[in-house]
């Protein structure tokens, strides 16, 4: 009778909560002896006209219990309760208000199903909005004067099992505080004050959420929380930049930029946005979809500003310098990829977390790009201006500087140029090139790239070579600029770990050659003065030889005080080298003609 009466109305039953003895139909309130009763719904269905009698009655009890203490907190009832607040004043109290909001909600889930005068359910409607705006108001304040004990990085510095994540609000607060006195002296009062607040804020949500009131909830959350947010942030130094602004920067200045970007954004993940998924996640636990939305309401601009700073860069001018900064920022995101990751893994930011793996993908595109960009510089060096003496060429200083810092950086580039071909002939690491090889036993992609670079550079050095008029010269040059590099690689410790002992060593022979070269041609002339041994001929003929001698000496002699050996321990090699070949040969023969010297 009574299924087909709710039927007539409309609207259909919910189902009943578990049936429970008479023992536990009741509980007494310490607010003024206020008992609520917690009936059955099946119970009104029994169609027994006593159990339905009885559970109708209870219903009525239970919103005139209701009224009471609402009524008694209604914020618009006097001054008193507009500055009071029931949370503060009195915690078991609050627990006693939450009750009565629990059992008012399900009278009138049953008046819904029951034929009841309806100024019932108008009294407890009223009574439900005055209730909620108590909440409204409670959860504003708690959120207001908890602010230093709920930043999130008090927040994200406790582990989870300390923020009481509970289906039950009531379980959930009787276990925050079991937990508390548990702790005992080894819980500050900052924490303390924050588990309690945070205990406070779930049990108000849950409520709200269940009563048809979690928008105006999350409201008050949003508003208070992204002021905290974005206070953080600026605090921080995260601000918006123009495109025009990074462009106008000098190399120091956007040099400190990077620099304080990757320190605050280690902070503003790993403290503020998780710490606020953290709060986020514990007070509305009792709904997926205000969690998400209300997590991204809160972090989307923050963090949409905190990693525009990284795409300026990548937009700005290229020049070969810029590449160190894209790899510091490719670096601190891949540092924090698994925290971005997690933070923002729902479906709501996943905006957030693409533009983050953007921003990687990106990065490192503007790296090998820059890669490239400095290979085709050397390619194209057409100076034709030669280098004094023979000695070391700018372009070399240049490049070697250049590639010995990228060597520094020899990690971040490795994941960058990962299933990045070489630059040029694929073959060039099997047949050109020999380095350590890495753990899955193939020639890193750095050492490739690397070595390729500075072989770009020994094949400009040979065509620069070719300008000078005289062979010796020549040589002397490339023996110069060769062992300048081969030094610049035995002096840094990762170029040499990335490019291995046996370039080093090959390049090493290849000096040695060049400066044989250069002897050979340098001195050919003088050396051949003298005839070969053993020295018969007679006194014009070795005057002959004395007199072509002193001429070709002289002439070498001249032409070579201007020839540069830079590195003290090359000249001092090519010194005791040309010594060996043309000392003992002149003394012997100067020793034998001497009288006609």
């Amino acid at each position: 009778m009574l299924v087909s009466e709710t039927a007539k109305c409309g609207t259909t039953a919910l189902p009943p909560p578990p049936r429970r003895g008479m023992s536990s139909l009741f509980f007494l309130s310490s607010n003024k002896n206020l008992s609520f009763s917690h009936y059955s719904l099946s119970s009104s269905f029994a169609g027994t006209t006593p159990s339905r009698t009885f559970s109708l009655s209870m219903m009525e009890e239970n919103i005139e219990n209701a009224e009471a203490i609402i009524t008694k907190w209604d914020p618009s009832s006097s001054s008193y309760t507009k500055l009071t607040f029931v949370f503060q004043q009195s915690r078991k109290e609050a627990k006693e208000f939450l009750k009565a909001i629990k059992y008012l909600r399900s009278a009138m889930h049953a008046l819904l199903g029951e034929r009841l005068p309806s100024s019932k359910l108008v009294l407890a409607q009223n009574l439900m909005q005055v209730a909620m705006k108590r909440l409204e108001k409670e959860f504003y304040q708690i959120l207001s004067t908890s602010r230093d004990q709920l930043d999130p990085e008090s927040v994200s510095s406790r582990s989870s099992s300390r923020t009481c994540k509970f289906d039950d609000e009531e379980e959930g607060e009787a276990r925050s505080e079991d937990e508390l006195d548990i702790a005992g002296e080894s819980i500050t009062e900052v924490e303390r004050v924050s588990v309690l607040a945070m205990s406070d804020l779930k049990s108000i949500a849950d409520c709200m959420i269940s009563s048809g009131y979690g928008k105006e909830c999350a409201k008050i959350y949003k508003v208070i929380r992204k002021s905290m947010i974005d206070e953080g942030l600026y605090h921080l130094g995260i601000r918006r930049f123009k495109s025009s602004q990074i462009h106008k920067m000098d190399s120091e200045a956007l040099e400190n930029e990077i620099n304080n970007w990757m320190k605050a954004a280690k902070i503003a993940v790993k403290t503020l946005f998780q710490g606020e998924k953290i709060l986020c996640d514990h007070v509305f636990s009792a709904s997926e979809t205000i969690k998400e939305s209300c997590f991204y309401q809160i972090t989307k601009e923050g963090a949409t500003t905190l990693f525009s700073f990284p795409e300026l860069i990548v937009k700005n001018k290229k020049v070969p310098e810029r590449i160190f900064g894209l790899m510091e920022l490719h670096e601190a995101i891949s540092d924090l990829w698994p925290e971005t990751e997690s933070v923002f893994s729902s479906e709501s930011t996943s905006a957030i977390k693409l533009q983050a793996l953007s921003l990687l993908l990106k990065l490192g595109d503007s790296v090998r790009s820059l890669l490239s960009d400095f290979e085709s510089t050397i390619q194209k060096d057409s100076t034709k201006v030669l280098v004094p003496g023979g000695g070391i060429y700018p372009l070399t200083q240049k490049v070697m500087n250049y590639v010995t810092s990228l060597a520094d950086y020899g990690i971040i580039l490795s994941d960058i140029l990962t299933d990045y071909p070489p630059p040029a002939n694929s073959s060039f690491h099997e047949t050109s090139f020999k380095s350590p090889m890495s753990d899955e036993g193939s020639t890193p992609a750095v050492s490739v790239h690397l070595a390729w670079l500075i072989l770009v550079l020994l094949c400009k050095l040979d065509i620069k070579a070719e300008i000078y008029k005289d062979v010796g010269l020549a040589y002397l040059f490339l023996a110069n600029n060769l062992h300048f590099i081969v030094e610049k690689v035995h002096h840094s410790p990762n170029l040499k770990l990335l490019l291995g002992e046996d370039w080093v060593a090959e390049h090493t022979k290849k000096v040695k050659l060049y400066a044989s070269n250069y002897e050979t041609t340098a001195w050919t002339k003088v050396l051949s003065s003298f005839p070969e041994k053993p020295f018969e001929m007679s006194s014009e003929m070795a005057k002959e030889c004395f007199r072509r001698f002193n001429i070709a000496f002289e002439e070498a002699y001249r032409k070579q005080t201007s020839w540069i050996v830079e590195d003290v321990k090359l000249r001092d090699d090519l010194k005791v080298s040309i010594a060996q070949k043309l000392v003992p040969t002149y003394q012997e023969f100067y020793d034998t003609y001497l009288i006609f010297s």
